[in-house]
């Protein structure tokens, strides 16, 4: 089973998420989507899995420093052009396992996608 997890590198969650699958011996690929960025392709793949609304981190700094005009009336082709624009808006991290995608970290989602 590939598994890929798409973040930040020094993103605490990230650094969770990482030690997470270090501990259970989970074999997988980082993809740091700031360094080596993302496709609009797997943004697009992402969003009918998952939902971009699941997707855009609104919590985010680098969300909420946007301009009010950037922000309003957001749908999907917007969200996914801000997210390609600025990786960061993107939660994370972002788990592929397999055919799975786990969006943001919880142990026991972890743990029930590996089993």
């Amino acid at each position: 089973m590939k598994v890929t997890i798409y973040g930040i590198k020094n993103c605490d969650t990230m650094k969770k998420a990482r030690a997470w699958l270090d501990a259970h011996k989970a074999a997988y690929a980082f993809h740091d989507y700031k360094s080596a960025g993302i496709d609009r392709a797997t943004l697009e793949a992402w969003a009918k899995v998952a939902g971009w609304e699941v997707l855009l981190n609104r919590a985010g700094t680098t969300f909420r420093a946007l301009p009010d005009a950037k922000k309003e009336a957001l749908n999907e082709k917007k969200a996914i052009a801000l997210m390609l624009e600025q990786p960061s808006m993107i939660k994370r991290p972002v788990l592929a396992v397999g055919t799975k995608l786990l969006v943001g970290f919880k142990p026991e989602t972890y743990d029930a996608a590996f089993g």
